[in-house]
């Protein structure tokens, strides 16, 4: 049982006169003031929230700020490790990490579909509070919508995110340089293996769970200690290999992955293996590419060794002047093959 599981069984759902999601839920009357006092509120608590406005008045910061936005529509919502909710918070978290910044607003918005269970969005609903609680984010604003039946899938979920860029983070593929080493913090392909594995109803000899981890309190301490980090990625739909690839052709410069250093379960590993699937293309929600000059990088990997979050950091490759715009591979015996970009979607609604 996951994380958010246990929370929700604390937290009895509010009292209501209705188990679903009603049309009059997002009109705008007293429906939709019931679902935000007793179900939102509640639970998203905090000084800025609480003012009531439309918007969000937030305190000054000093320096460059960062923002992010995503719309999260993973089919099912509910998937080993996680569900929609917490991929929401993390995602839009690590979107904001990825620009070398300090995570700190989130705004909410939610599109139900008529008919959805209140139960499921209360789950939902404390999976994002625990998440954006464990991520030290504050939801500060939101939105609620409702759908007619057959007009949407139960739920989804848009966010938009702030946060203030630490001093001296310059983040950007026109930094990536010859001779860069190229950073992953964990084992690759976990999440979109998961969804594939719930959504088909299909059983590997290994559970594979989903890998959605917020990943600021690793980097905050990696950004305050080493800042001239060139470049950071995280790599979701595609996979790796696709964000490997855009960092390529953004700087001209050609990437070397080392295939034998490329961590992935044997639960993946096996169920690509099957399916005839690629690791490198599956999605990844908890998962960071960072790319820095060489010279810094066995201990920025000790440093993330040091979170829970990164204890399989790892180097698994360099930045080369051989093909330029171009992702290859060392592969397992010596020889060099081109990983290009993927060409489709392979797994939808992953995210």
């Amino acid at each position: 049982m996951n994380r958010n599981r246990n929370y929700t069984l604390q937290c009895p759902i509010p009292e209501s006169d209705y188990k679903n999601v009603m049309l009059a839920h997002g009109g705008g009357g007293k429906l939709t003031k019931q679902l935000i006092d007793k179900m939102f509120y509640p639970r998203f608590e905090n000084e800025i929230l609480r003012q009531g406005h439309d918007g969000a008045f937030l305190p000054p910061m000093d320096g460059k700020v960062a923002m992010t936005t995503d719309s999260f529509v993973v089919d099912p919502i509910f998937f080993p490790g996680g569900d929609i909710g917490e991929l929401a918070v993390n995602g839009t978290v690590n979107d904001l990490v990825c620009c070398g910044a300090e995570p700190l607003y989130i705004s909410l918005a939610f599109i139900l579909e008529e008919g959805f269970l209140l139960n499921d969005l209360w789950k939902i609903v404390q999976s994002i509070a625990l998440s954006a609680q464990t991520a030290g984010v504050k939801i500060v604003t939101g939105d609620t919508k409702v759908v007619e039946k057959g007009k949407g899938d139960k739920i989804y979920i848009n966010t938009t995110g702030i946060g203030r860029v630490l001093p001296g983070m310059d983040i950007s593929p026109e930094h990536c340089s010859e001779g860069d080493a190229v950073i992953i913090n964990g084992t690759i392909g976990d999440h979109g293996i998961a969804i594939l594995s719930e959504r088909e109803g299909l059983a590997f000899e290994s559970t594979v769970k989903s890998d959605t981890l917020a990943l600021n309190r690793m980097m905050m301490d990696v950004f305050r200690k080493k800042p001239g980090i060139h470049v950071m990625r995280d790599p979701t739909r595609g996979g790796v290999a696709s964000a490997l690839n855009e960092i390529c052709l953004s700087s001209r410069t050609g990437i070397r992955l080392i295939e034998n250093e490329l961590p992935v379960t044997d639960g993946v590993r096996g169920a690509c293996e099957v399916m005839g699937l690629d690791p490198l293309y599956i999605a990844n929600e908890g998962k960071i590419l960072v790319i820095l000059p060489k010279y810094d990088a066995e201990e920025v990997v000790s440093m993330m060794q040091a979170h829970q979050a990164g204890e399989q950091s790892r180097i698994i490759g360099t930045v080369t002047g051989e093909y330029p715009g171009m992702l290859h591979m060392e592969t397992t015996i010596g020889s060099t093959r081109i990983v290009d970009m993927i060409s489709g979607e392979q797994l939808p609604r992953i995210c």
